[in-house]
Formats: C-alpha cells, structure tokens, sequence
C-alpha cells in the first residue's frame, strides 16, 4: 500500500502536467477549429465542420501536405541510415578519446538553436558570397540559385535538416552499439562473418528496440520542422515565407500564417488537429513495424 501512494504521489504532478499541456490545448483546438475565430474580432460565428471542409478544396493546404510528406520521407530516411552508419563506424574506432571526440563533432550542431543555424546556412547559401556557390565556382561548376529556385530548395532545406539533426541519432545508436555484449560480435567473427554480415545480422537486429525510438523520435521532430522553412523560405523572395511557388509551404508553416499573419484561427487549429492527426498514425505505425522481440 505504502508502495503504491509513493507511485501515486510521484505520478500525479506527471499526469496533471498532461492533462494542463496536452490534453487541454488539444480540446481547446478542437473547440476553436469549430469557429470562424478571430481573436482580435467580435462575435466569432459558430461554422462547425466548414473549417475542415475548406481544407479539401485549399490549393495551400494541399501543396503544404504534399511538402511536408515528401520532406518527412526523405529527412528521416536518410538521417536514420547516416546516423546507423555513422555510428558503426566510430564504434569500430579503438581510441575512446577518439570515439568521444567525433561524437561532440556530429553533436555540435545539437545545441546551437535551429533559427539560428537556419540564419547562417541561408547565408551559405546565398547566390554571389555563398559557401556553397564559391566551392562550385572553384570547381568550375554553375553556381545555384539554392534559395530562389523552386528546384533547390527544398533539396537545401532538406540537406540542412540532417546537417543540424542528425547528431542526436547518431549519439543514440551509438550508445545502444556500446551496449551489445561484444561476444556476439567475436562469436559471429570467429564463424567467419565480415563486418557487412556482422552489422545486419548482429548489429542491426539488437538494434531494433533502439531504432523504434529513433524513428518514432525523429518523425515526430520533423513532422513539427518550422524555423527552417519559415527563415529560408523568406529568403527565397517569399513575403510571406514558403519559397516560390509554395514549393518550401509546409504544414507548420501554412497554420503558423493562417493564426498570426491572416488571424484565422479557427482555420489554423483545422490543419493543426490534421497535422496532429497524422502525427499520430504515422507514430502507432512506426511502432508497429519497429516492434521488436529480440533479448540480449
């Protein structure tokens, strides 16, 4: 009994936090999303399921849909392989100061805060003093209009996304390598397995519970990408970000301007409950597939 009011006691600040962060903004979007809202207005109109019936006939919203899967699909991907490979490869390094030292490297991009590596990277990528366009130019290569040109950027928001996020992963898989006892490793070596067989068929299966955190981590943090598109997207000669042609317009970028720029909140709680609303599907199927039942 005694046990069970100390688990109690320690669980319910978690679960009124919960409820109060969580589970409340989400009913009051609800509640919102079924008005014509405006906060600066008066006499906000009840419209019920028109904000989400808009939704299937907005040009914007689809474009902003359509970005951000294909982001989604491709940042992820290529951030779990490199971290994965990225990782095997310091475990494999013998030195710890070695190994310690390359991971603060890949990490470095952590911690400083996205709007501002966005900041330095459009400046990167800028047409005339850009790094990026002086390297091509070196190399007697076109430069690139990475910013303005409907073709690139997202390609350039992309690249920036796995530059400024994948240390994290690459930390995580790391430590879950360190974590396999090393008889496996020598056991399957000794078999006559080289590195390749030993990473797919030892490696990457114990690995499983940890890449389920991974991916499920990863699609929800890109799922919820802002600062990039907002800043790059601007850059590209867009007002009001998302680049030429909506081709930078992401979900969190589309709600951020229907509440703050056009002050349609009922709207912009409509995508954000979409945007949530497949946040979650896509997590529970992640974690499905993820699943893993392997014991070490």
């Amino acid at each position: 009994m005694k046990n069970n009011r100390f688990v109690y006691t320690i669980l319910t600040p978690i679960f009124i936090c919960m409820i109060v962060f969580t589970l409340l903004p989400i009913l009051i979007g609800l509640g919102i999303s079924l008005f014509d809202y405006n906060p600066l207005a008066a006499g906000n109109a009840f419209v019920g399921f028109e904000n989400f019936k808009k939704l299937t006939t907005d040009g914007v919203f689809h474009i902003a849909l359509k970005n951000t899967l294909i982001f989604v699909l491709v940042t992820v991907s290529l951030n779990i392989v490199l971290a994965l490979l990225i990782a095997q490869a310091i475990s494999s390094m013998r030195s710890n100061k070695t190994r310690s030292f390359t991971r603060m490297i890949f990490f470095m991009p952590i911690v400083a805060p996205l709007a501002a590596s966005s900041l330095v990277w459009k400046v990167m990528y800028a047409n005339k003093y850009g790094l990026f366009n002086n390297i091509l130019g070196n190399l007697g290569l076109p430069t690139q209009n990475w910013l303005g040109d409907p073709a690139w950027l997202l390609p350039a928001i992309i690249l920036f996304t796995i530059w400024a996020d994948i240390g994290y992963n690459i930390i995580i898989f790391s430590a879950g390598m360190d974590g396999i006892p090393h008889d496996f490793i020598e056991a399957a070596a000794i078999d006559g397995a080289g590195p390749v067989r030993r990473f797919f068929f030892i490696t990457l299966p114990l690995l499983g519970r940890t890449t389920a955190f991974v991916v499920t981590m990863t699609l929800i943090s890109h799922f919820q990408m802002f600062a990039q598109f907002e800043i790059m997207g601007r850059s590209a000669g867009s007002p009001g970000g998302g680049g030429p042609n909506n081709v930078g317009m992401v979900l969190t970028l589309e709600i951020y301007k229907e509440a703050f720029k056009y002050k349609n909140m009922g709207y912009a709680s409509a995508i954000a409950l979409v945007l949530f609303l497949i946040i979650l599907v896509v997590t529970v199927i992640s974690q499905r597939i993820s699943r893993s039942d392997w014991r070490y």
